[in-house]
Formats: structure tokens, sequence, C-alpha cells
């Protein structure tokens, strides 16, 4: 069992999206974070190096928002649970792309994916 860590609306800027007009003028991403790991260590020790620093992992989340375009919300959001994951604490991650500012031909409040990925056990 894990407890779960939440940073949730975290608002970046990148240049991400399918049409030549979003990669070149940008738009907003929120981005919501859910992170599985055991919190007993942190509240035993109440020292901040025995759990995830969140501060330093929002200017992290948000460096792999502003970097290189992508095409797909799906290849962002895998960069960014890369990211999470990248802290050998983080037994999961959820993450939630929103991209509120779609160029979809339509009144809509959001467009959001999430996705949920876990670390990697070493095969033997």
């Amino acid at each position: 069992m894990t407890d779960e860590l939440a940073v949730t609306g975290i608002e970046c800027w990148g240049h991400h999206g399918v049409f030549e007009f979003e990669k070149r003028d940008g738009q907003t991403f929120v981005i919501d974070l859910v992170l599985g790991l055991d919190t007993r260590p942190a509240a035993a020790s109440d020292d901040l190096h025995d759990t995830v620093d969140y501060g330093s992992l929002v200017t992290s989340v948000k460096a792999a928002v502003a970097r290189d375009p992508l095409d797909l919300i799906e290849a962002l959001a895998q960069r960014i649970a890369d990211v999470c994951l990248l802290d050998g604490r983080v037994e999961w991650a959820r993450v939630t792309v929103h991209k509120p500012n779609a160029p979809i031909d339509a009144t809509f409040s959001d467009v959001a994916l999430t996705i949920t990925r876990e670390r990697e056990v070493p095969r033997d």
C-alpha cells in the first residue's frame, strides 16, 4: 500500500500540438500529478530529504513542458510521468495533461488526458 501526494493545477507554457500555429504561438497547459510513495520515513524524521520535494518536482515538470515541442498530449504526459519516476521513492505516477485552449471548433471547457505509469521492475 502506498500513500498519495497530489499537486494539481500546475500552469505551464508549451508549444505542443499537431498544428504549426500551436508550435509557433504556444499555449497554456495545466498539469495534475498524483504520486504513489511511502511517506512513513518522512513522517518519522520530519525531514524533507526523506520525501519527494514537490517544489523541485514542479520546477522539473514545468521545464519538461517547456522543452522541445511534441505533437500529442499523449507524448507530453509520458514525458512528465518519466520525470516523476526519476525519484526512486515514487512507485507510480498519475499525470493529467489539460489543454484548455485546444483548437476545437466548438464550445468546450477542457481537453484532458490522464495516464498512470508504474516504476518498472528490473528483470533478472
